[in-house]
C-alpha cells in the first residue's frame, strides 16, 4: 500500500490498532476520527513499555491514537503540528504532593512538565466541592484525598450543628485558590485533641462520604496532629485496608523508629501505605528507611515512598514540628530556619516572635549525600510537596522536575533518563490505578492513552528556582499537553487554557 502523507499512514496505523491496541481494544479511536495534534520527529520514551525510540505520535480527541516510525511527508494544514527533533517526548509528570493549588502555581508547575498535580498529603474534608470547584478553571489534572486532620475534626465535634457550621466552613475553603492554610487555621484548635472512641464510627463514616465524592486515598499528616494516639494512627490503618484505599502519610518525628510504627500498621492491617518525602523524614537515617521499605516491599507490603531533589523543607513555624526539642530532631539551630516573607535566616528572638505571629519558613537540614540516595534509585516517587505560591516560597513549588532532569541525571549522573521518567510518570500512576482507575491511561505513551505529554530538551533542561529568589520558571521544557490541549508552546505557558480534568475515585470512565 502507498501512502502519500503522514496523515493517511496515521489513519492506516488506526485501522491495526483497533485490533492491536496497546492497552485494549476498548480505547482505541475509530479510523476516521481526526487528528488534532501530530508530535513529530521526537525521542519517544515510554516507560511501561520501554520504547525508547525516534517517532511520531497522533493525538485525537485528548488521546493518543497512533505511534509511528518518523515520515517526512507534509502534514494537512489544519493539524497542530510540533517538530520534537532533539527532544525527549514523554509522559506528563504526575505530581502526588501539591499544595499549591491556585493558578499561579499550576503555571509553574506546567512550565516543569507537570500535567497532573495532586494534593494527597494533607488532602481535604470537602472534596466533591474541590473538585467541583476546579472544573473548567485547572491547567493540570487535579485530585485529592480525604483529608484524616480535617476529618477528625469534624468527628470530635460533638453537636451536630457545629458540626454542619464546620462542614460549611471547610466547604468553603477549598473553593479558594489556596485552601491549605485556611483549612489549617479553621481546624488547628483540634490537634492537640485526642479522638474518643466513640467518635470513630463518625469518622469512618465521614472518610466513606469523602470516597463516594471522588477522594483518592486518605492523607495522614499525623506529626501535625499529637492528639492523635497510635492507637487512632492504627485504627486508621484498619479503616484504610477496609476501604481498600491508601493513606498517604507525613511520618510522626524523624528517622528509622518513624517510619517503623507505619510500616508495622501496614503490614499488620493489609493496608496500602504511602510515605511522603521520605528524604526529609529520614534525614540521616534514609540508608536504614530505604532498606526498611524495599524490605517491607520484598514480604508482600504495599508501601512507596516519594523524595523531592533539594536539601531544605518548608512548614509553617507555629505547627507541632517545632514543639519541644526540634533543633535535636532536626540537627540544626535557629539559623537553619529561613523566613520565607523576607529570606532572613532566624535567631533565638525571631523564631519567637514568628512563631507567635506565624507563617512559613524552610528549614536547611539535608545534606546532599542523603538527597543523592533517595533520588538515585529505581523505586523512590518523584513529587515536590510544592507549597503554595508565594515570591519567596521553596524553589521545589517551581522546578522539582527539571532539577531532576538537570542536575542529577545530566550533570551528576546519579539516575538515567528512562529511569528518572518511570518515577515521574508510571509509578505515580500505578500507585493510583487501584483506587483511581482513570490513572491507567496516564503516566504512559501508548495508543489509547490520555494525552498527557511533555517535551523537553534533555541538554538544556534545569530548575532556575533558589532559595534566595523563591519559584522561577524552569528551563529547557518546551511543550506541555494536558488531555491533548497545548498548555506550554515553545517554553511558554498558554494563557487563558485550562484543559485539566479531575482524578476520582471511582469506575473508569469512557
Amino acid at each position: 500500500m502507498q501512502l502519500n502523507t503522514l496523515y493517511e499512514r496515521f489513519r492506516f496505523s488506526l485501522i491495526v490498532i483497533c485490533v492491536f491496541g496497546t492497552l485494549g481494544s476498548a480505547h482505541a479511536q475509530a479510523a476516521d476520527e481526526p487528528i488534532d495534534l501530530v508530535i513529530y520527529n521526537g525521542r519517544v520514551i515510554d516507560p511501561e513499555t520501554g520504547l525508547d525510540a525516534i517517532r511520531d505520535i497522533a493525538v485525537s480527541g485528548g488521546r493518543i491514537v497512533a505511534i509511528t516510525e518518523t515520515s517526512t511527508d507534509v502534514l494537512d494544514e489544519q493539524v497542530l503540528k510540533i517538530n520534537a527533533q532533539g527532544l525527549v517526548v514523554a509522559p506528563g509528570f504526575i505530581d502526588l504532593h501539591v499544595h499549591g493549588q491556585s493558578d499561579q502555581a499550576h503555571e509553574y508547575q506546567v512550565r516543569d512538565g507537570v500535567t497532573t498535580a495532586l494534593e494527597l498529603e494533607w488532602g481535604y474534608a470537602e472534596v466533591g466541592s474541590f473538585l467541583d470547584s476546579r472544573r473548567g478553571r485547572s491547567r493540570v489534572n487535579y485530585g485529592a484525598s480525604a483529608s484524616h486532620a480535617a476529618i477528625r475534626a469534624l468527628a470530635l465535634t460533638e453537636r451536630e450543628a457545629d458540626r454542619e457550621f464546620l462542614r460549611s466552613q471547610l466547604a468553603e475553603a477549598v473553593r479558594i485558590e489556596e485552601p491549605l492554610g485556611r483549612i489549617q487555621s479553621i481546624v488547628g484548635e483540634t490537634f492537640y485533641a485526642p479522638l474518643p472512641p466513640a467518635r470513630e464510627q463518625l469518622l469512618q463514616e465521614e472518610l466513606e462520604r469523602a470516597f463516594n465524592e471522588g477522594a483518592i486515598g486518605i492523607g495522614m499528616p499525623h506529626a501535625y496532629y499529637p492528639g492523635a494516639s497510635s492507637a487512632e494512627v492504627f485504627n486508621l490503618f484498619e479503616i484504610a485496608k477496609n476501604l481498600d484505599v491508601p493513606i498517604f502519610t507525613h511520618v510522626r518525628g524523624r528517622g528509622l523508629s518513624s517510619v517503623q510504627e507505619v510500616i508495622a500498621n501496614a503490614a499488620a492491617t493489609g493496608a496500602s501505605l504511602h510515605i511522603v518525602h521520605v528524604n526529609s523524614v529520614s534525614l540521616a537515617d534514609i540508608n536504614p528507611v530505604l532498606r526498611l521499605i524495599q524490605g517491607a516491599q520484598a514480604r508482600g507490603v504495599d508501601v512507596t515512598a516519594e523524595a523531592y531533589p533539594y536539601t531544605a523543607g518548608s512548614t509553617s513555624i507555629q505547627s507541632a514540628l517545632f514543639d519541644g526539642d526540634w533543633q535535636s530532631s532536626y540537627g540544626i539551630s535557629y539559623d537553619g530556619l529561613q523566613w520565607q516573607a523576607t529570606g532572613e535566616r532566624l535567631n533565638a528572638e525571631t523564631f519567637l516572635q514568628y512563631r507567635q505571629q506565624g507563617g512559613v519558613v524552610i528549614i536547611h537540614m539535608m545534606q546532599e549525600e542523603w538527597i543523592d540516595q533517595a533520588i538515585g534509585n529505581d523505586w523512590v516517587i518523584v513529587a515536590s510537596d510544592g507549597m503554595p505560591y508565594k515570591p519567596g516560597a521553596h524553589p521545589r513549588t517551581a522546578g522539582t522536575f527539571s532539577r531532576v532532569l538537570g542536575r542529577y541525571v545530566r550533570e551528576k549522573g546519579v539516575i538515567d533518563l528512562e529511569t528518572a521518567l518511570r518515577k515521574m510518570t508510571l509509578l505515580p500512576a500505578r500507585r493510583l490505578e487501584n483506587v483511581a482507575p482513570h490513572m491507567a491511561r496516564k503516566g504512559r505513551l501508548q495508543v489509547g492513552a490520555d494525552a498527557d505529554i511533555v517535551v523537553f530538551d534533555p541538554k538544556t533542561i534545569i530548575d532556575t528556582a533558589t532559595f534566595e529568589t523563591g519559584p522561577s520558571f524552569s528551563e529547557g521544557v518546551e511543550y506541555v499537553f494536558v488531555n491533548g490541549v497545548a498548555v506550554v508552546m515553545s517554553g511558554e505557558a498558554v494563557p487563558d487554557v485550562f484543559p485539566g480534568k479531575p482524578i476520582r475515585s471511582g469506575k473508569l470512565s469512557p
